[in-house]
């Protein structure tokens, strides 16, 4: 018959190692929080041999009093927590008291301590779990953790520690975590010898920029939204400069969380102006009462529970909208000139007309143009607006466009440049729009809207048919009521023909069968009710790129402008389906640098 018998202290120690301390990493993150809890100012860090070697942080922290010493490496013995109520709202970054005792139970471990005010320092030493005494020391106020030979006394876990270069790289990011954490401490990194952080305490933005990199931030929009209860607040990269991966921090009441309410929210924000080969990057800062939040989840304190997870998710997405809408197309801190690599630019005739110069279609508004363009109601402005359909929810012109402070940020158009781009002149200077691009996100828009009521629909004078192979006619058959809940109708002529009869309003001049093709290629992976719901709007960006203005489109001018004044009324019309920039503008000073105007 098996025995049950109580475990010695050192095997629970060893057995909570490999939950709290699964690596060198995790070692690190403890002890710096420990530092932070401290009060610490100054943290420094040297590492070697990915840390599996040498692991050594001090602070100048409160420091820890000579009798306290064994205490602090007994299991389940802390300073943050007293009784069970404390659990409710914790404050602190630790608080179970199982890191120091893990760590110290498989590893040579010593703890040197000078409590702030002290005259002297006093040192503990653990090897492998066995204490020794505490013994004087030389050390300033403040506390010196050092952990040698991490899993020296269990090789069964030592074997699942990776290669030097691998441990070294996940305590890079926990101390990137840790520092990004908290821009108020100042923090020093070291590995084998060589400083690889020398960090000053400095405002959000410097500590950014310090980690992630000058670019990084400038290509950053700002996020900064708050109400009685809980405050946003950091940085997060525009879709249009979104690499494959990236740096994704989000921290609650100061600490490094993995949340999936939060990452959610966070992918929904950027849902409609991301393409779904691109990560989003984000260091961002979430505060609320700490009664709100759970901490007391994991033993590595990296999963939370928000009390009303709902209102914390819609919080999130819609700070992190706003943020991006408003600074879809900001410039960033290189001129747009020099982005653009604009060397020179080229005076249009003057009258009326079009002109056509090597590629550049000079679209000439006659005189009251000019004069609409500095606030005059003018003959031909109306013809414009009346152009342009009215918006079909309500709202406002987003904020990411130009501030020229009139009714018209993004101008009148001046000229078609290869097919591809239009030139228009605002208050400020010079605005270049990606018309495709723009038409797209238009286009976008307006099915969403419309599939939320009753998709408006176009008959073809003539249906157009195409050759499909059985799986499309099945589809077509076994998806009818889909197919018509996204505007188009399509008939089977025979086993292997297929006609589109009617089509979206909004792709009417679009082509049909290229259209149909997608959507039934669609239907046929995902199904009716999955196109309609989870994979809605991946469909609709497909439709929409489908039926935008295509490149070396001649348009007109009042096509032109009609464009112009849709993206004015078009929600995120700073950015395409896929994240990339409509616009970019010029400013009159900018262009007087290019030209060295003034010097």
């Amino acid at each position: 018959m098996a025995i049950i018998r109580p475990l010695p202290d050192l095997l629970i120690n060893q057995i909570a190692a490999g939950e709290v301390v699964e690596r060198p990493a995790a070692a690190l993150k403890e002890l710096l929080e420990n530092a932070l809890d401290a009060g610490a100012t100054q943290i420094d860090v040297d590492v070697a041999g990915g840390g599996i070697r040498r692991i050594r942080v001090a602070d100048n922290g409160d420091g820890i009093e000579r009798n306290q010493l064994p205490l602090a490496v007994a299991r389940h013995a802390t300073s943050k927590i007293a009784q069970p109520t404390d659990l409710e709202a914790i404050g602190t970054l630790g608080f179970r008291g199982e890191a120091l005792a893990s760590i110290a139970a498989v590893s040579r471990f010593a703890l040197t301590s000078r409590e702030r005010g002290k005259p002297h320092a006093w040192r503990l030493e653990v090897d492998g779990g066995t204490l020794g005494n505490v013994i004087p020391a030389a050390l300033a106020e403040g506390t010196t953790v050092s952990v040698e030979e991490l899993y020296f006394n269990t090789p069964a876990r030592r074997k699942f520690l990776r290669a030097e270069g691998t441990e070294w790289g996940h305590v890079a990011e926990a101390f990137a975590r840790i520092a990004l954490a908290r821009p108020d401490v100042g923090f020093s990194l070291a590995h084998n010898g060589r400083v690889q952080h020398r960090l000053q305490p400095a405002g959000v933005a410097a500590r950014v920029a310090a980690m992630m990199g000058d670019d990084w931030l400038a290509n950053a929009a700002t996020v900064d939204a708050a109400n009685d209860v809980i405050a946003l607040a950091g940085t997060v990269v525009r879709p249009a400069y979104a690499a494959g991966s990236g740096g994704q921090y989000v921290f609650v009441n100061g600490r490094y969380v993995r949340d999936r309410v939060l990452a959610h929210a966070l992918r929904e924000a950027y849902r409609d102006v991301l393409h779904h080969e691109r990560q989003p990057s984000f260091v961002l800062w979430l505060t609320l009462p700490a009664r709100f939040v759970d901490v007391n989840v994991h033993p590595q304190k990296t999963e939370v529970r928000f009390r009303d997870s709902g209102a914390v998710h819609q919080f999130v997405r819609h700070a992190v909208e706003r943020a991006l809408a408003a600074n879809a197309a900001a410039q960033p801190a290189v001129s747009a000139g020099e982005r653009l690599g604009i060397a020179a630019a080229r005076t249009p005739p003057i009258g009326g007309g079009v002109a056509e110069q090597g590629g550049l279609a000079l679209a000439q508004e006659p005189a009251p143009f000019y004069a609409a363009l500095f606030g005059t109601r003018a003959a031909g402005v109306a013809d414009v607006e009346a152009a342009a359909p009215p918006p079909t929810d309500g709202r406002a012109a987003p904020p990411a466009l130009p501030d020229t402070g009139d009714e018209h940020p993004l101008g009148f158009a001046l000229a078609q440049l290869h097919g591809v781009y239009i030139l228009a002149q605002n208050r400020a200077g010079l605005v270049l729009v990606d018309m495709h691009a723009a038409h797209e996100r238009i286009v976008y828009e307006r099915l969403k809207t419309a599939l939320d009521g009753d998709m408006p629909t176009q008959p073809l004078l003539v249906p157009a048919p195409f050759v499909a192979d059985p799986l499309d006619v099945a589809a077509v058959h076994e998806h009818a009521a889909t197919l018509a809940a996204l505007g188009f109708e399509i008939g089977v002529l025979g086993p292997g023909t297929l006609a589109v009869r009617s089509v979206p309003m909004a792709l009417r001049d679009a082509d049909a069968v290229t259209l149909a093709r997608a959507v039934l290629h669609d239907l046929r992976e995902f199904g009716g009710s999955e196109l309609l719901t989870r994979h809605r709007d991946e469909l609709l960006s497909t439709m929409a790129c489908h039926g935008a203005v295509r490149a070396n489109r001649a348009l007109t001018v009042t096509e032109m402008n009609a464009l112009l004044r849709d993206m004015e009324r078009t929600e995120r019309a700073g950015q395409c389906n896929h994240g990339r920039p409509t616009w970019f503008a010029l400013s009159v000073p900018e262009l007087d640098r290019l030209f060295l105007r003034g010097r």
